[in-house]
């Protein structure tokens, strides 16, 4: 079965987007890469880190913003739990959330998943790709949503409409360029219907 086993981020300041992962404590997950390659506006994908509990989510998003981060969505309950988005010092858009809505114990800092949510143009024919690539699919809601199963890795890989997923960040869906990441998998290297780099690379 095809899973992540890293990724890379494009920083125009590397040092920066060093200091926001290891603040965030994902440095070991997510490397950063020194480019300049040109981005407008949305880059298509965000990054959610989900949490346990309430308590976790507010630590986590004050120690975002404490090393550089911005807020796009502030915290908040909502239906479907708590959480907040952030934008990195590099551009990258963060999800910090959880589905509980009270607090069970202190606050730790520990991440449960990390999820690579991509933004399709169309979720049906991303998701065939993905399965003729060897994920297997543990989540699917028709054309909305689609989730990949991911035994044995921290990262697990998502699909959403590019512009639910935007309006979900609190920005606009245009946007040109560079979508600003490179996902490493064993089964690598391919580009996907919409434009995301793979590279081949081992756990």
């Amino acid at each position: 079965m095809t899973t992540i086993t890293a990724l890379t981020l494009d920083a125009p300041d590397p040092g920066a987007a060093k200091a926001f992962h290891a603040a965030l404590g994902v440095d070991d997950l997510a490397a950063v890469a020194d480019t300049a390659a040109p981005t407008t506006g949305f880059r298509g994908y965000t990054l959610s880190l989900v949490v346990s509990q309430p308590n976790i989510v507010d630590t986590l998003v004050e120690t975002a913003l404490d090393a550089g981060a911005s807020i796009l969505q502030p915290v908040k309950k909502s239906l479907w739990g708590y959480g907040g988005v952030v934008q990195s010092p590099d551009g990258a858009i963060w999800k910090i959330a959880t589905s509980s809505k009270k607090n069970t114990g202190p606050a730790s800092r520990k991440i449960d998943d990390i999820v690579l949510l991509l933004g399709a143009d169309d979720v049906k024919a991303s998701k065939q790709f993905y399965v003729d690539h060897g994920f297997e699919v543990a989540k699917s809601f028709g054309r909305k949503y689609v989730e990949f199963a991911a035994p044995g890795s921290l990262i697990k890989l998502a699909l959403y409409g590019r512009r639910a997923l935007a309006k979900d960040a609190g920005v606009a869906d245009d946007g040109t360029g560079s979508h600003g990441i490179v996902i490493g998998t064993e089964a690598g290297p391919f580009t996907d219907p919409d434009g995301f780099t793979w590279q081949t690379a081992t756990r």
